[in-house]
């Protein structure tokens, strides 16, 4: 939403005073679109269901935990991510470059969008507002080590940090190293250890 848009919601009477709870204000605005007919109920249940079911991080847990098994589809999406992840039907309507990047013992990565939040929703899901918010969009590309370790990643020295700014035409995703001890789990139980934030490089496993 601009801010044109969000400026013509606050010259409204009727959204002048809904409940400060950012959940109970969504809800309410969304009963008062669907009472005045400005939206569809049955629209609103199926965006709702596909951000639950169809996107979200669970889906780039999937191509993660792909890569740390399947050498060959490892590779494949280190050469042109957009097209390793399309292999996996989990493009979804992203219409962007997807472009992988691996952590090592050497590198680690963490991707941001100095611009505003362009981020690959069809594979993680809603941004985290600490994502779309200035003070990291602006922190991180000055100060990287120390936004890291305010979020508990502590890196040796000799690690070097690579930031990757997005745009609307490049997302990026990280691939976290693979945690130790792993060696017998299956694929699916590996998906399960990937978190969204490892992805961002936000976090480690």
């Amino acid at each position: 939403m601009t801010d044109d848009h969000s400026a013509s919601f606050d010259q409204h009477d009727e959204f002048a005073h809904l409940p400060s709870d950012p959940a109970l204000r969504a809800k309410t605005l969304e009963s008062l679109l669907v009472d005045k007919g400005l939206l569809k109920q049955e629209t609103l249940d199926a965006v709702i269901e596909r951000f639950e079911t169809e996107v979200g991080p669970h889906n780039g847990a999937r191509v993660v935990a792909r890569a740390w098994t399947d050498p060959d589809y490892h590779r494949r999406l280190l050469d042109n991510a957009t097209q390793a992840v399309d292999e996996m039907g989990l493009l979804g309507q992203q219409a962007t470059d997807i472009v992988a990047v691996e952590n090592s013992e050497s590198v680690h990565n963490i991707v941001v969008c100095t611009l505003c939040s362009c981020y690959p929703w069809s594979l993680l899901g809603l941004p985290p507002a600490w994502y779309k918010s200035y003070p990291y969009r602006a922190r991180v590309v000055r100060e990287p080590r120390a936004v890291l370790s305010e979020f508990g990643v502590e890196l040796n020295d000799s690690t070097e940090v690579r930031v990757w700014d997005s745009t609307a035409e490049v997302r990026y995703l990280v691939i976290p190293q693979r945690p130790a001890g792993t060696d017998a789990l299956t694929e699916d139980k590996l998906a399960e250890l990937v978190t969204r934030d490892s992805m961002i490089g936000a976090a480690k496993l």
